[in-house]
């Protein structure tokens, strides 16, 4: 890439800020596993360019006078020195450095049916069956950008169980919880927090019923213990759409919806897609009364 060129790619991890609305809203950015990271390219507005991270595309999307890579960072990948891959329209490559920092994720003791964690031979291979066939639908790419990364909650509630934590099943240790659990009751709406195309729907020994849904360019999200599910594979799905409501099949405690997001391939936390939680409000210093606010 020419020095010219080279300068019209700003390096490094950029903060996209939030825009007027209807305008594209890019996630938080975390450069932790389980994280994202976006990078701001330079280039025509007609012709994207092309950016890999671990042999993966990335989303990438127009945002004002640029083009905006948005990567997600696998919850495995180890703390350190990486970059991604960035073929510009012209055909200029540029490798664009960034450092994934360590995150410690606390530990979770949960108490299931033995059944439920040394499993039968049977149930191995149902497993690995249903695990290639998930992994296949989180996998897949297609064309079309999202509108927009700002997601809503599924449904409404407490979030029960934090996303990237060590989950302890019956004293052994098992995958880290790669989605956002939120507590709700049996039967309540699950609506699709952004337009896209169901490209999976089963009942799964794990996931109980599941329903995963693409919103383009490597974005996809899952929804599992449902109760029932509402939807069909190739349905087209408009933000706000009930999919299914939630339930307690699969492995579980009691009654929640599991809310998985894949970005390039890799489970990410959801929270980077929610609106930020308010500022939290100052109380006043012992001792000391609240002002009176003036009408």
């Amino acid at each position: 890439m020419t020095n010219y060129l080279a300068r019209l790619v700003l390096l490094g991890i950029w903060c996209a800020p939030t825009f007027a609305a209807g305008a594209f809203i890019a996630p938080r950015v975390s450069a932790v596993p389980g994280g994202v990271v976006t990078f701001r390219v330079a280039g025509p507005p007609d012709r994207a360019p092309t950016v890999m991270f671990n042999g993966r595309q990335t989303l990438v999307v127009r945002q004002q006078d640029a083009w905006l890579a948005i990567v997600g960072i696998g919850l495995g990948i180890e703390p350190g020195e990486y970059h991604v891959d960035v073929q510009g329209a012209g055909g200029g490559e540029q490798k664009l450095p960034f450092t994934v920092k360590p995150k410690t994720y606390s530990v979770q003791q949960l108490k299931v049916a033995p059944g439920q964690v040394n499993l039968s031979a049977e149930n191995e291979a149902r497993v690995a069956t249903e695990t290639r066939k998930v992994r296949e639908a989180l996998d897949s790419r297609s064309p079309a950008a999202p509108s927009t990364l700002r997601l809503e909650q599924p449904v409404p509630g407490r979030r029960s169980s934090s996303f990237g934590l060590r989950r302890m099943f019956n004293g052994e240790s098992r995958n880290p919880h790669s989605g956002m659990d939120i507590a709700a009751p049996t039967g309540t709406p699950i609506k699709a927090p952004l337009a896209g195309r169901v490209v999976d729907v089963g009942t799964y020994f794990f996931n109980g019923n599941n329903v995963i849904v693409d919103h383009g360019q490597g974005l996809l999200t899952m929804y599992c213990h449902l109760s029932k599910i509402r939807v069909e594979v190739g349905q087209q799905l408009e933000r706000g759409e009930v999919l299914g409501d939630v339930g307690a099949t699969g492995r579980v405690t009691g009654p929640h919806l599991h809310w998985g997001v894949s970005l390039n391939g890799s489970m990410v936390d959801p929270a980077l897609f929610l609106p930020p939680p308010p500022p939290k409000k100052k109380s006043a210093p012992v001792g000391q009364k609240p002002v009176a606010e003036k009408k």
